[in-house]
């Protein structure tokens, strides 16, 4: 007779633990320290714009990324070249560096374009002219982010359409499909299942990296901080109380990628 197969036990995340309670302590401390709480309460509204701009930026990188895969898995050899010419080019340039160009060198040249190219309706009053301040930093700072991780997010999306096996896409020609149906209902969903672990991962570095946008005066959290700090030269509080806000950010969604990877892992094994 075989033997039953073991259930393996699960660790204890003592590390979890450790987290939870530093959190904990450092709640209390918020609740019992006046500087803690008044720091506390002049840096909270960034929390919101960093969430604000890290989510619209990542929605508009995904879709943006998924264009691009597509493009890089085309048959087409100009699509691939275009779409492998902007992941190279886009990769290799700092996330600080994109932010300032596009902050200070893309929006301006694209009120210059506007302006040049629909002088005439311009003229005539049937398209309004534009300036650069009509561009708010929080905008271009999205756009930043944006142009920056679609390179990335479309490298995750090609691997994910590349591993869906080619049997699939060519029992789906046989039954008739056309090529937009295949991806649809074929190629998609298999390749999504790959690359939801990875896209959440890359959501957890972007709230990171949103601390980026403060250099160009975004009102997040980290330029919040920054502020306030300068202003009552409470340094080591401030910053606590801000690296305890993006502590509790990043590591509640890094849990939420691990329960949703362990979760497809279990579907896959049934």
């Amino acid at each position: 007779m075989s033997s039953p197969p073991q259930k393996t036990r699960r660790e204890i995340p003592y590390w979890l633990l450790a987290i939870g309670l530093l959190g904990v302590l450092f709640l209390w401390l918020i609740a019992s320290n006046g500087d803690y709480a008044t720091i506390f309460g002049a840096v909270r509204q960034g929390v919101f714009v960093t969430l604000w701009v890290t989510f619209v930026a990542f929605a508009l990188a995904t879709a943006l990324g998924l264009l691009i895969a597509l493009a890089r898995t085309s048959r087409h050899r100009i699509l691939r070249e275009i779409a492998t010419f902007y992941v190279e080019i886009v990769r290799g340039i700092p996330m600080l560096v994109l932010l300032f160009y596009m902050a200070f060198v893309g929006a301006p040249q694209l009120v210059a374009f506007w302006n040049w190219a629909l002088a005439m309706p311009i003229e005539h009053g049937l398209l309004p002219g534009l300036s650069v301040r009509d561009f708010s930093m929080t905008a271009r700072a999205i756009a930043a982010l944006t142009i920056g991780y679609s390179a990335f997010i479309a490298e995750i999306f090609r691997a994910g359409i590349e591993a869906v096996p080619k049997g699939q896409t060519e029992a789906a020609a046989a039954l008739g499909l056309s090529r937009m149906k295949t991806f649809r209902l074929v190629v998609l969903p298999q390749a999504t299942r790959t690359v939801l672990p990875p896209l959440g991962n890359d959501f957890v570095s972007m709230i990171k990296d949103s601390a980026l946008v403060s250099a160009l005066g975004v009102q997040d959290l980290t330029q919040l901080g920054k502020v306030y700090s300068s202003s009552t030269f409470l340094f080591f509080e401030t910053y606590n109380v801000v690296a305890f806000l993006y502590l509790v950010m990043t590591i509640s969604l890094s849990l939420l990628v691990r329960g949703l990877e362990r979760h497809m892992a279990k579907s896959d094994a049934r």
